[in-house]
């Protein structure tokens, strides 16, 4: 067995990031190992890296940031706590009987888990990840558009398959992005995704913008929604004053959890 090289933190960090770089993701495990240190040490070196933005932390290691999308897994692990709250003030606007569109997004899953025990609700998404969940919800009746399958988010894309939502009168349709900012919106790391979005956009009566406080001020490869298009933020602290009070100029309702 070849001996263990001892690292000062900053080689180990950076024999971590190019690591990254080849594979895409490490565990702590394996970098225990391969640096003969504790877990606590080799978590206190990703979360260095993490507060630089060189990578991103997940359950038991860390993804490379050069990767364009995040797969669902990993977003679901982000922002836990907040995108809770965001889920739960959203699921409080739909009442029984109602028919809304939930997108791909993270933070639809959280809303889909706490609709499960509703009446006479109807659910359009293109998620497969939100059909999944509501499998064991007899109240549900959950409608999907064709499409290509898109494996990183789970869900069905492609413009023309939304042809089957425009039989429905959506009431509201919720929406994660990447990125919000005045001058270009809503946006999207996928254009595909982004197709999608702007297809049932012009079909809701209402959107809602679902976005933890990450997302402010960040900007995605595509655009889906202008910002006075949208009808409500909800979002958590803290929410750049700037970015607040031009949202206010545009009458679209900011509430923060």
């Amino acid at each position: 067995m070849d001996p263990i090289i001892s690292f000062y933190p900053a080689e180990r960090q950076q024999t971590i990031l190019d690591m990254l770089k080849e594979s895409g993701r490490v565990s702590v495990n394996d970098l225990c190992r391969q640096f003969g240190v504790s877990e606590v040490t080799i978590r206190a070196d990703l979360k260095n890296l993490a507060e630089q933005n060189l990578l991103i932390r997940t359950h038991g290691g860390a993804v490379s940031v050069a990767r364009p999308e995040l797969s669902l897994i990993i977003r679901s692990q982000q922002q836990v706590l907040e995108k809770e709250r965001i889920g739960l003030e959203a699921a409080r606007m739909i009442s029984d009987g109602e028919c809304v569109f939930l997108d791909t997004s993270s933070t639809s899953l959280v809303i889909a888990r706490l609709l499960k025990r509703r009446r006479e609700l109807t659910i359009l998404t293109n998620s497969l990840a939100i059909a999944q969940i509501l499998l064991d919800a007899p109240g549900v009746t959950v409608v999907m558009p064709g499409g290509r399958l898109r494996r990183d988010t789970v869900s069905l894309i492609g413009g023309d398959g939304l042809e089957i939502l425009k039989k429905y009168n959506i009431q509201r349709g919720f929406f994660g992005a990447h990125g919000i900012s005045f001058s270009e919106g809503l946006t999207d790391v996928s254009s595909s995704e982004a197709e999608v979005k702007r297809g049932v956009i012009c079909l809701c009566r209402e959107i809602i913008a679902v976005l933890d406080a990450t997302k402010w001020g960040r900007v995605g490869a595509a655009s889906f929604a202008e910002l006075r298009e949208i009808n409500e933020i909800i979002s958590n602290h803290p929410v750049p004053p700037e970015l607040a009070e031009q949202v206010h100029q545009l009458g679209v309702k900011l509430t923060v959890v």
